[in-house]
């Protein structure tokens, strides 16, 4: 699963992948650059740790996203990171006889999650978050 928040709003873009890779990432890159509208007309800022996946030169942005590179070794700055608790909250402590039942159930905690911005802005908007980026 990759992910990706707005903390401001709560607004969650958690798309479910079969791999964590160069070739993925572009390609989830591109869903998410979609679903936010990115382009020549509206550019996004994407804050994003150092995972190699992240950093390579492979990579291919999709126009109007703009990544925003956090320190090394810093992933309690990065606000996607504490979506995880919550997406794990679904599926701990139970056994699934498939992976297919895994995915189903981790889908469905996805769509619940998505219903909440409230708790999605609690749990990722830090009191030192900008409200407002500049465009100027």
């Amino acid at each position: 699963m990759y992910g990706f928040v707005h903390p401001e709003s709560g607004n969650l873009f958690l798309p479910l992948c079969p791999k964590v890779n160069i070739e993925q990432f572009g390609q989830t890159l591109q869903a998410f650059a979609q679903q936010v509208g990115a382009g020549a007309e509206k550019r996004v800022l994407l804050l994003m740790d150092r995972a190699g996946w992240h950093r390579s030169q492979k990579l291919i942005l999709p126009e109007g996203i703009h990544p925003l590179w956090l320190p090394p070794y810093s992933p309690e700055l990065q606000p996607a990171e504490h979506l995880w608790p919550l997406t794990n909250e679904g599926i701990a402590n139970e056994c699934f006889e498939t992976l297919d039942a895994l995915i189903a159930k981790q889908q469905q905690r996805c769509e619940i999650l998505q219903s909440k911005p409230a708790l999605i802005q609690q749990s990722t908007c830090f009191h030192w978050w900008p409200t407002h980026i500049n465009d100027s």
